[in-house]
């Protein structure tokens, strides 16, 4: 099997899902963030703060770029890796990239007590989720060979990407 690269929205469940997927696949799983934070040795906040946004999305192309060379893997993809084309091409073809499609109203249940995401701490949270949402969705899902609803329990969705990977390789 080639990876299965997970990718969405924030908060829709790809660390936990994939996390999930490993473990019934026997397969090793990857953060894209935290393996971008392993190899900088700083938090994604901080190489914010040291690199600017430009710098962090070098690191995580990198970061694609080493993940698409290995075999096997579940990657949780950052919220933002997949909106630039660069990322996808590295994956499109060689893995499989599924979204998992979870609606607004579900993220925003499931972030609720978010205290760690910069965008969830701003006054105009829910008009900025809102508008980075609806510009996102349409490129995640072009960038998506196979959607998946994440709305479901991790478990449970995790089981539907599995079933959905492996048919769409048969």
């Amino acid at each position: 099997m080639d990876n299965i690269v997970l990718c969405g929205f924030m908060g829709c469940g790809k660390s936990t899902v994939g996390r999930n997927i490993a473990r019934k696949t026997g397969k090793k799983f990857v953060d894209m963030d935290s393996y971008i934070e392993d190899k900088a040795g700083l938090t994604v906040s901080e190489i914010f703060d040291k690199f600017g946004e430009d710098g962090f999305r070098d690191m995580e192309h990198n970061a694609c770029k080493e993940l698409s060379q290995l075999k096997g893997l579940i990657i949780a993809s950052g919220g933002g890796a997949f909106t630039f084309e660069r990322n996808v091409s590295v994956f499109k073809g060689k893995d499989t990239i599924v979204l998992l499609d979870v609606p607004l109203s579900v993220i925003k249940y499931r972030l609720r007590n978010d205290k760690v995401r910069p965008l969830l701490q701003r006054p105009d949270k829910d008009k900025a989720m809102q508008e980075l949402y609806e510009k996102r969705l349409p490129i995640y899902k072009n960038a998506a060979d196979i959607i998946v609803s994440g709305k479901n329990t991790p478990m449970k969705t995790a089981f539907t990407v599995i079933e959905a990977v492996k048919e769409a390789k048969i």
